[in-house]
């Protein structure tokens, strides 16, 4: 039986050989000083547990912005290509749905990237739908 549950700050770190998944370019000291840095900004991590072994993650961000108003935005979702297809994304999705209602949320919010159709087949099935571009440009 998988569990759900908030990640304390104290085992944050153990979120990094998810995280790495999706961002392979970036060594893990890189990784690690942008967590230190998101932490004091609201960022909290969401973990499945398959008993202690921490098998997908979702950061979460809580904002509030004109359009939508207060919401959760689920970040760098990662499912261990060992759990892939077994149920966890969509568990670990109606968690932090639940969560976000709790905590007065009334939307969810995320980016994909553009080549991840996996990814937007999920978010499709969670039903979320396309409402514009996330554009970035670099510094």
């Amino acid at each position: 039986m998988f569990k759900v549950r908030l990640i304390p700050t104290e085992e944050i770190h153990t979120i990094l050989p998810l995280v790495k998944i999706t961002n392979p370019d970036l060594p893990e000291e890189v990784l690690r000083e942008r967590l230190e840095q998101m932490l004091p900004l609201g960022y909290q991590c969401v973990g499945v547990y398959d008993d202690d072994r921490l098998i997908a993650i979702s950061g979460i961000w809580v904002l509030v912005k004109f359009y939508v108003g207060k919401h959760i935005e689920p970040d760098n979702v990662v499912v261990h290509p060992d759990y892939r297809s077994k149920g966890v994304g969509e568990l670990m999705m109606n968690w932090i749905f639940d969560y976000a209602r709790s905590i007065g949320c009334v939307a969810s919010e995320l980016n994909a990237y553009v080549t991840n159709y996996r990814g937007h087949k999920f978010w499709f099935n969670q039903g979320y739908k396309v409402l514009g571009f996330h554009f970035q440009k670099l510094l």
